[in-house]
């Protein structure tokens, strides 16, 4: 096995590294201040003019960083190569859930209670950094920084903090269940510094969750319709929370 592509995919298994598929997930990486090792394509023309076109700012970074590798080998280092032709490794930054929920600012934090869609969780990571969330926390056994994750979160995983909670939740944070059968959001208290739970595509949150939740919240939706996306559910909730807190 070529030593790159061992490299490539003992890193999805190693702790302390990423992997990031395509050029969005490298352009929000360096912008956010990742330790980027290295990032190879089959094309650094292409991935220079798509940053000229969207990142003209990284140009210099993707200058040192981009190595021109064979196709064949390129396709190698992930399981479905991406359409914009980049691969990169960087290192995972060291995330404490205690201190995300020990932030004294105003703004929530995000629980997701065992997500099973990698690139749903990816986009509420996303949104959560465009909506100015504290963090993104999981439970359950997924990597919430598997690759598809960044990927679905376009590498705006180094905007916020993103890590997985094997704990109970500690005072100090009101916790909202965001649960069909709760109070109109748009008549809910939000308070500031709130936990923000959202269950699974599959399960909803799970019992122990909703029995804890000081309120639970519903996002308002026409008769008939049952449920909303994970990543469409928490931009309602997060956005509203931002414009109330002005």
């Amino acid at each position: 096995m070529p030593g790159r592509t061992a490299r490539y995919q003992s890193a999805r298994r190693d702790p302390t590294l990423v992997v990031l598929e395509g050029f969005h997930a490298l352009k929000h990486a360096l912008r956010f201040g990742a330790e980027v090792l290295e990032a190879v394509t089959p094309d650094p023309e292409e991935v220079a003019a798509l940053a000229g076109a969207l990142a003209p700012d990284l140009l210099p970074a993707l200058a040192v960083l981009l190595v021109r590798v064979p196709l064949d080998e390129f396709t190698g280092l992930a399981p479905s190569a991406p359409p914009t032709p980049v691969i990169a490794l960087a290192r995972r930054p060291e995330v404490d859930p205690a201190a995300v929920l020990a932030d004294p600012g105003p703004a929530p934090v995000v629980l997701l209670d065992r997500p099973n869609h990698l690139g749903n969780l990816g986009a509420v990571v996303r949104v959560a950094a465009a909506a100015g969330a504290a963090g993104v926390l999981t439970t359950g056994e997924r990597d919430p920084w598997h690759p598809a994750a960044l990927r679905g979160s376009a590498g705006l995983h180094f905007a916020t903090r993103v890590a997985r909670l094997t704990g109970p939740l500690p005072p100090g944070r009101a916790l909202l269940a965001i649960d069909p059968g709760g109070e109109s959001l748009w008549e809910a208290d939000l308070p500031a510094r709130a936990v923000l739970a959202f269950g699974g595509e599959r399960r909803g949150l799970g019992v122990a969750w909703l029995e804890a939740a000081d309120r639970r919240v519903a996002v308002p939706m026409e008769p008939g319709v049952s449920s909303l996306n994970l990543a469409t559910a928490a931009a309602v909730v997060l956005f509203e929370a931002r414009r109330r807190a002005g």
